[in-house]
């Protein structure tokens, strides 16, 4: 039996940075920048220590619908603001809500905070397909 979603309806999902998430996410992708690898790099620019790719915060800002609608195939579309670095050792929660469902189509906000209740990510909008 699918599943129904209306606007309102909410999920969370929590992700913790372990300290090596930069450097494996750098395998990744690639982005082998020193302010994401090398703590002492990172303070030299100001940042206080090395900081997760942002890239990496979206991917699971999008992962947080994706498991709530039940499948990764159906996100279509992504739209996002930072507002604070992601730190090794950081426990990322995403609290996500419905704003519509119409046309086949759901849309839902996300914002994240770290373990200290700051905002690491606002108003984060993420699509999916529901049919």
């Amino acid at each position: 039996m699918p599943r129904t979603f209306q606007a309102g309806d909410t999920f969370t999902h929590v992700r913790e940075c372990d300290r090596y998430r930069p450097i494996y996410y750098a395998g990744a992708s690639g982005d082998f920048n020193p302010i994401h690898i090398d703590p002492e790099a990172a303070k030299t620019v100001g940042l206080g220590g090395n900081i997760l790719q942002g890239l990496c915060t979206l991917g699971w800002a999008v992962e947080a619908l994706a498991v709530f609608v039940g499948d990764p195939g159906r996100v279509r579309r992504v739209r996002v603001r930072f507002s604070k670095p992601v730190r090794p050792e950081d426990t990322i929660t995403f609290q996500g809500k419905v704003t519509s469902v119409k046309d086949g189509r759901l849309t839902a906000e996300i914002s994240a905070t770290n373990q200290r209740g700051e905002d690491v990510l606002k108003g984060a909008v993420v699509e999916a397909s529901i049919e």
